[in-house]
């Protein structure tokens, strides 16, 4: 299991530290990944101003520009690197549960 995060890997760091992550959290600067698979979304106006409000800067945490982040989402991948399972939303506050994933990963067994 791996995380993918947008984030600079720095930030990537504090992450896995704070919540004490037994796994991986890869860096995908610029959205590269997420956007070949369709997952990335520009915040609307109206939220960025008000994560502003909260001190959250999305640009200082991605190391660019942009306000974008990508869809939270769980994939299940197998040994030849093929998509098996895929779970999004395109609504950021619902998160994947994890349950479909556990499935799709016995499947591949």
């Amino acid at each position: 299991m791996v995380a993918i995060s947008p984030q600079i890997p720095e930030k990537n760091v504090e992450v896995k530290e704070r919540h004490t992550l037994g796994f991986p959290v890869l860096s995908d600067p610029g959205h590269g990944w997420a956007r070949q698979l369709g997952l990335v979304f520009t915040m609307p106006q109206a939220l960025q101003e008000l994560y502003k409000k909260f001190g959250i800067l999305i640009p200082e945490f991605n190391g660019d520009d942009s306000w974008e982040l990508p869809l939270p989402a769980r994939l299940v991948v197998d040994g030849e690197g093929a998509i098996r399972s895929i779970d999004a939303d395109v609504d950021y506050t619902r998160r994947p549960e994890a349950e479909a994933s556990v499935e799709a990963l016995k499947a591949l067994f």
